[in-house]
């Protein structure tokens, strides 16, 4: 079970002005990834604050949360996307589920997506998690992750708070960001990925302004977006990566049949060079 620190923790944080930044580019790159991915179930774990399938033409979709995570979830009014990438009926996401991540109740090979926004970094165990979605996820599907990145400024000034409060110089006010879970660096994520036999399809970084808790000074620096996305592409605060599952070793039964039916090769003719004198001709 996840823990109910960590979701009432990212659940609050998630209603600053950060956290609403961040749901606002979160929620504009799943419309993208997710509108031209094809099948018939598709899967978010966590984070009601998004909406990961709406963009998505699936006809079976469903959200798993957490019991507490569904206690602590508000609606967040973001905008919406490009009308070309809604379906024509309206969103609906579905029945929702309270699962474990670590334990899904879908049988084997039955899911065509898999939404996991901050799910890895909250679960219990992590590892376990993704190896639960390769297990329900068919051939060639896809997962879609979202985390926060370390090696950025909002990670800098969420490690500088922690050694403050490590030397006894910490203030009252709460760390910048939800001090609960693990955050999955981008390239261990994808080290996992790789072992569980999923292949990257691509991945990108967001959120480059400075980690101000205010409104004003987001929106006063939101031209560091552009700017950080050109000159350092890999520092931005959070990061969404899409990967496919791959099944190797798979036997063609169509040719394996084709090739049975083939005629067995001729025997090969031997035939001897030596001139033989017939015996008549020495007598």
């Amino acid at each position: 079970m996840v823990p109910e620190s960590s979701i009432i923790e990212l659940a609050d944080w998630l209603r600053t002005p950060p956290g609403q930044c961040l749901l606002q580019w979160e929620q504009a790159q799943l419309d993208q990834a997710v509108a031209d991915l094809f099948g018939y179930h598709a899967l978010q774990l966590g984070l009601s604050e998004l909406q990961g399938l709406r963009s998505n033409r699936m006809p079976h979709r469903w959200v798993a949360l957490d019991s507490v995570h569904a206690m602590n979830a508000m609606p967040v009014h973001l905008p919406q996307p490009d009308e070309s990438l809604l379906n024509s009926e309206p969103f609906d996401a579905g029945p929702t589920l309270h699962c474990d991540f670590d334990a899904l109740p879908f049988p084997n090979h039955s899911l065509d997506l898999v939404v996991l926004p901050h799910a890895l970094e909250l679960a219990r165990d992590p590892h376990l998690t993704l190896r639960e979605v390769e297990r329900v996820l068919v051939p060639e599907g896809r997962v879609v992750i979202l985390g926060f990145n370390q090696a950025s400024l909002w990670g800098l000034r969420q490690r500088l708070g922690q050694a403050r409060r490590v030397v006894g110089l910490a203030t009252r006010s709460p760390p910048f960001l939800p001090r609960a879970g693990e955050f999955l660096g981008y390239w261990r994520l994808r080290d996992w990925l790789r072992l569980l036999s999923f292949e990257v399809e691509g991945g990108r970084f967001g959120c480059y302004r400075p980690p101000y808790k205010s409104t004003r000074w987001l929106e006063r620096s939101a031209w560091m977006e552009g700017v950080g996305e050109r000159w350092w592409p890999v520092l931005g605060a959070v990061y969404v990566l899409v990967a496919v599952k791959r099944v190797r070793g798979m036997r063609l039964v169509g040719l394996a049949r084709s090739e049975a039916r083939r005629a067995p090769n001729a025997s090969a003719v031997v035939t001897n060079r030596q001139h033989r004198v017939p015996e008549e001709a020495c007598e």
